[in-house]
């Protein structure tokens, strides 16, 4: 099992490990607390691909393994009812958080997606990261255990909000 268990490992990470250093960017902003949730995320992976059974891709079951470590990483830090996470409607009012022209490279842009998806509830800052990694709906749905249908409008919902949020310079005072 150790053979297989290490190859698989390293297949996953081989594949996907930039992925999830993206993803844990955009779960969490603070750096230590992003690097405890990745190795995390490391040790995790690496002891549950001895069971793997290939019911599902390689990618899905480590994002799949990746969302289970995030969520007890969140109940852990009592992010749950974390004061400044804000649901889809409050990131719509949220104030000015930057002008276009000061966002203007994609390197600032960039960071202003990972603050502003930051702000989200981690349910739906979650979804967005993986969307954001060019995971299909369905996909989506089955890492995170709800409907792609509810996944498809969360992101819809998100793009939207996040579009005139940065069309009016960072904040939705234009709101419908």
């Amino acid at each position: 099992m150790g053979v297989k268990q290490d190859d698989r490992y390293a297949l996953a990470i081989a594949s996907f490990g930039p992925a999830l250093q993206r993803l844990v960017r955009g779960f969490e902003a603070d750096p230590d607390r992003r690097r405890d949730l990745l190795q995390e995320i490391h040790i995790e992976l690496w002891r549950s691909l001895g069971t793997f059974e290939e019911e599902c891709s390689l990618r899905t079951w480590v994002y799949r393994v990746a969302h289970n470590v995030y969520a007890s990483h969140v109940i852990r830090s009592r992010r749950l009812n974390y004061a400044g996470a804000a649901s889809l409607d409050e990131l719509a009012d949220t104030p000015d958080r930057g002008n276009p022209e000061v966002i203007a490279s994609d390197q600032q842009t960039l960071a202003w997606l990972h603050q502003t998806i930051q702000l989200l509830k981690p349910p739906d800052a979650q979804v967005m990261c993986l969307y954001l990694e060019d995971i299909g709906a369905s996909d989506i749905a089955e890492i995170v255990g709800i409907s792609p249908g509810a996944v498809a409008t969360r992101i819809h919902r998100i793009k939207t909000i996040l579009a005139r949020m940065f069309q009016n310079g960072g904040s939705d005072h234009d709101r419908a």
